[in-house]
Order: structure tokens, then C-alpha cells, then sequence
């Protein structure tokens, strides 16, 4: 099925919840579609570059839309955390962050920082020749000679160059990181990581984090290594 209800897309979706009872439905992607949102919608209910969904295809499927560098000619296409969106017409770029009222939402960045993203590390793999492969949160796979791969742990972050797609920098999840909540209530909320009580699985161990505003807590799952002492991105409009 290529559409969904819109009373049953996800709330942070700004769509018209009554009127038209379909709204778009995300291709299978490197995003879930509960946590991402179809290219056409951000075109049309976000950027307000066009006023249908037949103008933001037409726009999409003339490949003036990029996302991670890529042209995406698919409306469908899941956006998700972290990803940057070009629009090549007109020399924009916006990188899609955690909001604490929107839960994702694009902001504005400059050309040189387009080239960049930050990607959180789930899950290490052992491949052929006893290389390491890094599964990446937006679905991506890196691999890495078994003795590089021995320093990333998951849950940690990478640096990725989009331009070519190799590793910048590393940021391991460990105290005094600076790090972004992309689920849960602190979505959005930023700041240093403080520690976080051991648990029998460590992705739900409570962790406290210093925020300008004040410490909170979240589960560590929910968190995002984005710098040592700051964003090495800009997660601020």
C-alpha cells in the first residue's frame, strides 16, 4: 500500500488531519517511518516549496532534491535524523535535527558543513578477511581493517565525509561527550554527558546529561554522541 491514513501518520507530521484522508507512506528506507518523513511532505508541508503533492513530485522527480549528496527521484523517500537535504536550484541545505516540539525538523546549514554527518554506530559485524563492518543508524555500512575496527564501540559515533564517504573523527559514547536526546520526552535536549547507571543491557542504562537548562535523564538508546566538548554540527538555529 503507497498510502496511509493521515489520522494514523505520525502526529510531529505537519499534514492536515482532516480533509483528505490519505497521506504518503515512506519507502522502505535507512529510516523507520514511525521516526522519518517522506521527501514530498517535507517539500510541501514544511518547506512550502510547492502547493501539491503533484509539484513536489515534479520538483523531486527532476532531481532538484539531494539528500546525504545523493539525487532522490523517489517522493516516498524516508528523511531521517541527521540527514542533510540540498535543494540544487537554489543553493540550500538543511540538516534534519531532534526537536522538542516538531520531534525532527530541518534547519538551515552552510555549503561546507553539507558535507558532513554525524551517525550513530548500532551494531559491529565481523565480514569476509576478518574485517569489521560498522551498521550506521541511517543504514549505512562501513568497513574497516579488523585493527581500526577495534577502537569503535556501538553506540558510539562516526564523522562522515558525504563527498566521499569515509570516516572524519570518532566520538565513543563514554562520559564528558556531548550528546543530543533524539527520542523519548528530552527529545531535542542537548548537552554533556555526565555517566549513567549500569544495567544488564547498556542501551537501557538511565543516563544524566548537563543541559544549559539543567540536567536530565533519558535511557542511553536515546542519545546521540555529537562532539567531546561541543556539536561538531550545528543542532541550533
Amino acid at each position: 500500500m503507497t498510502h496511509l491514513r493521515r489520522s494514523t501518520s505520525p502526529e510531529w507530521w505537519p499534514v492536515e488531519r482532516k480533509g483528505l484522508p490519505w497521506s504518503i507512506k515512506p519507502s522502505p528506507g535507512p529510516h523507520p517511518a514511525y521516526s522519518s518523513i517522506p521527501l514530498a511532505v517535507l517539500l510541501r508541508d514544511v518547506f512550502h516549496y510547492a502547493r501539491t503533492l503533484k509539484e513536489a513530485r515534479l520538483i523531486i522527480g527532476k532531481g532538484y532534491v539531494k539528500v546525504d549528496g545523493k539525487v532522490r527521484r523517489d517522493y516516498k523517500y524516508p528523511v531521517g535524523l541527521m540527514d542533510v537535504v540540498e535543494l540544487t536550484p537554489i543553493s540550500e541545505y538543511y540538516r534534519i535535527i531532534p526537536d522538542s516540539i516538531n520531534f525532527l525538523k530541518p534547519i538551515r546549514i552552510d555549503k561546507a558543513e553539507a558535507s558532513v554527518k554525524v551517525c550513530r554506530i548500532e551494531d559491529k559485524t565481523m565480514v569476509k578477511e576478518g574485517r569489521i563492518q560498522l551498521n550506521l543508524h541511517d543504514g549505512r555500512n562501513i568497513i574497516v581493517e579488523q585493527d581500526e575496527g577495534k577502537k569503535y564501540e556501538t553506540l558510539g559515533s562516526v564523522v562522515i565525509n558525504l563527498e566521499d564517504g569515509k570516516l572524519m573523527d570518532y566520538y565513543p559514547m563514554q562520559p564528558n561527550q556531548y550528546v543530543i536526546a533524539f527520542s523519548g520526552i528530552n527529545v531535542g535536549k542537548h548537552g554533556t554527558l555526565v555517566n549513567w547507571v549500569k544495567s544488564f543491557r547498556k542501551r537501557d542504562a538511565i543516563a544524566t546529561v548537563k543541559a544549559k537548562e539543567g540536567e536530565f535523564k533519558t535511557i542511553l538508546d536515546y542519545l546521540l554522541v555529537i562532539g567531546k566538548e561541543s556539536p561538531v554540527v550545528k543542532v541550533t538555529e
